[in-house]
């Protein structure tokens, strides 16, 4: 079985990991053990743990999960050339990622925390002979794909990456509105919930406006509250968010 080490032991990195432990043999490297070992805890099956200092990447097939602002102190901790860089990080280009680690083998992934439940949608781009490779070990976490240059793999953050955040801010306001009418609020978000599970599979088949037209009648319920939302600029709030990610993600280069 392959080993997969993370280097960095935080949200992204566990949640990847959930996702891939029952294909691959887990390594995690990190500064203290005690939250490697919170991490073997949390993620329910062993692994091998290292200390951040000295360790040894030769020949090893990484997933880069650390912030992005840690990478050169990161990369002047380790030692040796891993066979193959995959960094998580959002707006550390590949050139920025050569320099650090000394090799071409590198793949930027962009996935998302729906990785520990095996949905996340992720992104990838970078040196085209590791695309196979790429794809079959972040397919165990969902569905992948390649783009073909690094701004396109910024918007997809933006979108992809980004996304559970704002899908949860409108889960929870739908939530809110349900309770303000008088619904109970654990009820409010077993409804919420269960809009959001139905939601999921329609939209994979059928387009957004086709299904926002399937559900409003002339003069319905649907209409009422759909036009309230575009009257509080939700549509331009959604793509100004994206906007903003993404101006965010190049500057973080």
């Amino acid at each position: 079985m392959k080993t997969i080490t993370f280097i960095g032991n935080g949200n992204m990195a566990l949640s990847i990991a959930k996702g891939l432990k029952e294909r691959f043999k887990i390594e995690v490297v990190g500064r203290d053990m005690a939250k490697l070992d919170t991490f073997e805890k949390k993620l329910d099956c062993s692994v091998e743990k290292h200390l951040l200092y000295g360790f040894d990447t030769t020949d090893k097939t990484i997933i880069l999960c650390v912030k992005p602002n840690n990478i050169e102190e990161i990369a002047q901790s380790i030692q040796g050339t891993p066979d193959t860089l995959y960094s998580v990080l959002a707006g550390t280009s590949i050139q920025k990622l050569k320099e650090c680690f000394k090799t071409s083998a590198i793949v930027r992934a962009m996935p998302n925390l729906a990785a520990s439940v095996h949905h996340s949608m992720t992104t990838l781009t970078g040196n085209s002979s590791l695309q196979e490779e790429a794809q079959a070990i972040f397919s165990a976490i969902g569905p992948t794909l390649w783009l073909g240059n690094e701004k396109e793999l910024d918007i997809a953050t933006a979108l992809a990456g980004s996304g559970p955040a704002y899908l949860a801010l409108i889960a929870e306001a739908l939530a809110d509105g349900a309770v303000k009418q008088g619904l109970k609020r654990n009820d409010a978000m077993t409804i919420m919930r269960g809009l959001f599970g139905g939601f999921g599979k329609l939209i994979q088949e059928q387009h957004p406006a086709l299904l926002k037209d399937g559900v409003m009648s002339p003069g319905g319920t649907t209409a009422a509250g759909y036009a309230a939302l575009e009257d509080g600029g939700v549509r331009s709030a959604c793509i100004d968010a994206i906007e903003k990610a993404y101006t965010k993600a190049t500057k973080l280069k």
